[in-house]
């Protein structure tokens, strides 16, 4: 298969998109639909499937090329689709890049296999294997919490030399190292460079980052586009107006957050959490994938309590 390289460059708010299930094993279409016409109409600037916040690695592996055919199909090039295909075989990571470009999707998502430790010289050896018969251009997916392994940074100085490595996706929270990774574009200028963590976002972008992918952006999209429009605004002027309207766009997402605080603290809240909003937004069902379970009825009325108070469904919240 012939490589194909990217149309235009992955920067902006491109959200990590929720996987809509109608049971345990099963793709919600209606609610993919919805969903994805959601997020293109409040301005992302792609789509990134099968992460974290998508549940790509509780998925079988048929709903997972289900879903990725479903969104390339319905994106129709309006935006570029990036599809993660960590796994822990090297066989089925290659084979989940063939699957996303012949679906149509414009670039590939790898974060380190998990489950078994490996060195930096193993990890920079495996990305290389998976690069060199991969046909999409890809971007790094640093994910310490959960993947129990660093790209560190004389790793991704090795990786950078590699052309269709385009830019890695950092969610380790650290903005010391997103700070290192940021002084290797020198080396090359057209990497990109995007955070995950929501509260990071506006930090990131004044620190020289190319934009998130924020959880938050499946409820309202709008929002962290505006983040990231006045973000760029704010590093071009000292208006302080303009410095003001930021902090209330960053406020408004802080108040969002709180949908991640609802039951126990663990990492599988954020999922919960934005499952719940979209079920109250009648986006799609609030199903999570086994060995989740989703929130109580209690736990999603203090979701849709927490969404009336933000006005998010309603004319003011999504103009």
């Amino acid at each position: 298969m012939a490589f194909r390289e990217l149309s235009q460059p992955i920067q902006g708010i491109i959200p990590p998109m929720a996987t809509p299930l109608a049971a345990a094993d099963e793709l919600d279409e209606a609610g993919v639909e919805r969903l994805v016409e959601h997020l293109v109409a409040g301005g992302v600037h792609g789509l990134f499937l099968l992460g974290t916040c998508g549940e790509g690695p509780s998925l079988s592996l048929r709903l997972r090329r289900q879903l990725v055919e479903r969104v390339t199909k319905q994106v129709d090039g309006r935006v570029p689709v990036l599809v993660s295909i960590t796994d822990t075989s090297l066989a089925e990571t290659l084979s989940a890049a063939r699957h996303a470009a012949d679906a149509g999707a414009d670039a590939l998502v790898l974060a380190p296999p998990y489950y078994y430790p490996v060195d930096q010289a193993e990890l920079v050896a495996y990305v290389l294997r998976v690069v060199g018969d991969a046909p999409l251009p890809m971007m790094l997916y640093n994910m310490p919490s959960l993947t129990k392994l660093t790209f560190d940074t004389a790793s991704v100085r090795r990786l950078i030399e590699v052309e269709a490595i385009v830019g890695l996706k950092d969610s380790s929270g650290d903005l010391e190292y997103f700070q290192s990774i940021r002084g290797l574009r020198s080396l090359r200028p057209d990497w990109t460079l995007l955070v995950g963590p929501e509260h990071l976002l506006a930090k990131s972008l004044e620190l020289g980052g190319d934009g998130g992918v924020s959880g938050g952006a499946n409820v309202w999209p709008q929002l962290f586009v505006q983040i990231y429009e006045a973000a760029l605004a704010s590093s071009d002027t000292a208006i302080a107006e303009q410095n003001a309207v930021l902090r209330h766009l960053i406020d408004q997402a802080d108040r969002l957050r709180s949908i991640y605080r609802i039951g126990p603290r663990t990492a599988s809240s954020v999922i919960k959490g934005l499952k719940s909003a979209l079920s109250v937004l009648g986006i799609c069902g609030n199903h999570v994938a086994p060995p989740l379970v989703p929130h109580t009825p209690p736990e999603r009325e203090q979701v849709a309590e927490i969404l009336r108070s933000l006005g998010i469904g309603t004319a003011a919240a999504t103009s």
